[in-house]
């Protein structure tokens, strides 16, 4: 499934879906001209203009705040801008309050943006999940069923190339299934009667007969979706922060306001405007927009420098999370290593020629389409040989394959296939060394016994021991989740000099893992690219997808590395670092202005003038301050 749901949408649906960015973006260009009309006095145009803007920026955010204060029955952000907007404009600062208005309006609309693309992978999820299956009932043909309607025993027939529809247990037939969407597992497994097989992973080869074992609303592969959810659903520390400082903020100036428009009338005499005046005034200096400019230009300047570097940030919220990364959890095939097995060793019998040897073999399995067959192919034609198209083969699923070339006959595949003693004594027992480096091998047999064997492995990325050792420069500790065996894990990591392994790991154990490290270490990061990593990247505290990956781990995760390069995922710490320093700098700056700025007008020693000034002057320096991110110096 290529195609994103987005570009599935129709050019309505395109629209509807950023109507507040364009609302937003509109207001702007209004507020300029209004701007202009204003500096050449015309009044009347400018405010109907300004009044314009105030309707079109602010009709979303108003509406929002509005029936969340209803629903909540608190008070909010959205509804301290719209004040503060009215105030400005009751002052007869027009322009000011319109600025409130479409700052806040663009934010909104950023997040709106963002919130709904992070939901789109649950869709493309589905997509891979079959929806039909052929149902075998004793000796009548096999009829065509929705995989709803499949019950528990039910026996189901699967053909090569097809993807099991549902969990069961192989009844019947031997095949090699590619268990990669599940497990991670990078080598094809074969399967025998009696064996389980998942919903969703592919048949390669031979025929199965599959005894049902569970409904599809059970399946491990239904479990990976509920997953994505569930952690979707949570909501961080930080934004549970941010909604309860947001009604406290709220409150507290609307109730200082409320109390300036009368006490200091009564208490300290002064006169009606004036304590009108002063509580405006405070309404405008006391608004958030400083803070929002604290925040969104440094992230999104960060946000910026990191597509520039082949980094796709899908939040700021990311970037906050990643900056306080202590452990990073990595998945290994196609993360760690290329993610398809590459011929790594050839051992030729000394009585028989290796171009030959390898020739033949490669002739063999031209004929295959199994990913150990593809890679020796590749292998022998890297090598400019001349690969033969006149052997005849058997293809015995699950085991290697049987062949024919003129006179001579010859076996090839695993250990038990070609025979496990003459395996293991072939070239001083090389199977074990080769089998303890995490390699699979496979053997050539003619007439007179083994005559070669081809080693092959998945192989560690050349940027991935770089990039591990400057992770743990910065002090994150570098852990791998993998399906594979404990043989492969352990040689992968020693290899890529990882801090830690954990094998055998089915997406349900991954999760559990990331949720054992955040509870122990805090922020967590899981770096994936293929379905079984998609509840691990939406669990973790940030999801690392590399570019190359399936479509639901790029939807799932939280940053996307396009170019494959592991070695930015460090880059992306140091700029997530630094913009979460510019961020403080910035926050601590803007509220100790306003204080400033409430403290002056409370004593009286501004004017609204100034105070506009004051307030907006940081506004200007803090955005000044975030553009910083975009430099390339992190």
């Amino acid at each position: 499934m290529k195609n994103s749901n987005r570009e599935n949408l129709s050019l309505n649906e395109k629209i509807a879906e950023h109507k507040e960015l364009i609302a937003a973006l509109v207001s702007g260009f209004i507020i300029l001209l209004a701007w202009r009309m204003d500096s050449t006095e015309q009044t009347t145009a400018a405010v109907i203009a300004y009044l314009t803007a105030f309707l079109i920026g602010g009709y979303a955010k108003a509406k929002e705040g509005i029936e969340d204060t209803v629903e909540s029955k608190s008070l909010n952000v959205e509804i301290l801008m719209i004040l503060a907007a009215i105030g400005s404009a009751i002052i007869g600062y027009w322009m000011e309050g319109a600025v409130l208005i479409f700052i806040f309006a663009l934010s909104g609309a950023l997040e709106t943006y963002a919130m709904n693309k992070s939901h789109r992978e649950i869709s493309s999820l589905m997509g891979l999940q079959p929806e039909e299956a052929w149902l075998v009932r004793g000796g009548f043909e096999p009829i065509k069923v929705s995989v709803k309607d499949l019950k528990i025993n039910d026996h189901i027939l699967v053909k090569p190339g097809e993807r099991i529809p549902a969990d069961g247990k192989v009844f019947k037939g031997i095949s090699t299934v590619d268990e990669a969407a599940i497990t991670g597992e990078s080598m094809p497994i074969t399967k025998n009667i009696d064996d389980d097989v998942f919903a969703g992973t592919v048949n390669l080869n031979g025929v199965l007969t599959v005894n049902v074992t569970k409904p599809s609303t059970e399946t491990l592969f239904q479990k990976i979706i509920t997953l994505v959810q569930s952690a979707q659903s949570e909501k961080s520390p930080s934004q549970q922060f941010i909604e309860r400082f947001e009604g406290v903020y709220v409150k507290g100036v609307l109730i200082t306001v409320a109390l300036m428009m009368f006490l200091p009338h009564y208490l300290l005499g002064w006169d009606w405007t004036t304590t009108f005046y002063r509580a405006m005034v405070l309404l405008v200096v006391a608004s958030p927009c400083a803070l929002v400019a604290a925040i969104m230009p440094a992230t999104l300047s960060a946000i910026s420098n990191g597509a520039r570097n082949g980094i796709l940030v899908k939040g700021g919220v990311h970037l906050e999370h990643l900056s306080a990364l202590r452990v990073l959890a990595v998945d290994k095939t196609g993360t760690l290593t290329q993610g398809t097995p590459v011929v790594t060793d050839f051992i030729v019998r000394e009585d028989l020629n290796e171009k030959d040897t390898l020739a033949l073999i490669a002739g063999i399995e031209a004929q295959s389409n199994h990913p150990l067959a593809q890679a020796i192919t590749s292998y022998a034609k890297k090598r400019n040989i001349l690969i033969p198209q006149n052997i005849m083969i058997e293809d015995i699923p699950g085991y290697g394959m049987k062949a024919e070339s003129g006179q001579n006959r010859y076996t090839i595949g695993k250990p038990d296939f070609v025979g496990n003693d003459l395996a293991h004594d072939f070239a001083d027992g090389a199977l074990n060394d080769l089998g303890n480096e995490g390699k699979t091998v496979v053997f050539l047999k003619d007439h007179k016994g083994i005559a070669a064997l081809i080693a092959m492995k998945d192989i560690v990325r050349d940027e991935a021991k770089n990039a591990v050792v400057a992770l743990k420069e910065l002090g994150i500790d570098v852990m791998m989740l993998t399906g594979d065996n404990d043989t492969t894990a352990k040689a992968i990591a020693k290899e890529a000099a990882v801090t830690n392994y954990i094998a055998e790991c089915l997406p349900e154990t991954k999760v559990e893992h990331i949720r054992n490290y955040k509870q122990s270490s805090g922020h967590v990061g899981m770096v994936g690219d293929g379905i079984n990593d998609a509840p691990a990247l939406a669990t973790a505290s940030v999801g690392i997808a590399m570019g190359g990956g399936t479509d639901v781990a790029l939807e799932t995760a939280d940053i996307v590395l396009m170019k494959n390069d592991l070695s930015k995922i460090a880059y992306a710490v140091k700029l997530s670092r630094k913009m979460q320093r510019i961020v403080k700098q910035n926050i601590i700056f803007s509220l100790t202005v306003i204080a400033l700025l409430i403290i002056s007008n409370f004593f009286q020693a501004i004017s609204l003038p100034i105070g506009v000034i004051g307030h907006e002057g940081s506004t200007i320096l803090v955005i000044l301050n975030g553009l910083r991110m975009l430099s390339k110096n992190v």
